[in-house]
């Protein structure tokens, strides 16, 4: 694998609490020794955003029906693409590439253009929201890898 990621533990990461589903609780994702954590607290146990927090968001714990996909909220992903944007390790420019393709999806993006400098292809992205142009670093990704990425990122964001 690319790099682990473990959605929601279905366990208060303050009290150790079991978590019910349909219960509101805030997700904290941490970027630790090259690894995306996820810690679910409970929301009478929350204080706010802890120290080294890279990104936060509430949301509630998924029901336990199987066979479903988990749903992205897109504002988390438009969140978690924004807080990468001057990043330049491997492992999460592949995660804003692959969140640039599923916003592009969700119409938040507009594909203007390809950009080539030197090696690197870039994506040229129109945000719709804010008006302005982005750039995407492509990794070049297999579609093995591509698929892996976006089932850690439905994991992470999707609970």
């Amino acid at each position: 694998m690319l790099y682990q990621i473990h959605g929601t533990g279905r366990r208060c990461a303050r009290t150790g609490r079991e978590l019910r589903p349909g219960e509101r609780i805030f997700s904290v994702l941490y970027d630790r020794a090259g690894q995306w954590e996820r810690e679910d607290v409970a929301a009478e146990a929350w204080s706010g955003p802890p120290p080294g927090a890279f990104s936060f968001w509430q949301t509630r714990v998924p029901d336990d029906a199987e066979g479903r996909r988990p749903r992205l909220d897109d504002e988390m992903a438009r969140d978690l693409f924004q807080r990468l944007e001057n990043t330049t390790e491997e492992r999460q420019l592949q995660t804003r590439y692959v969140l640039a393709l599923w916003l592009m999806r969700r119409k938040l993006l507009r594909f203007e253009e390809v950009q080539r400098t030197g090696e690197q292809d870039w994506l040229v992205l129109r945000d719709v929201r804010q008006r302005r142009t982005v750039r995407v670093l492509d990794p070049h990704l297999t579609e093995e890898s591509m698929a892996e990425v976006q089932g850690q990122i439905e994991e992470l964001l999707g609970g």
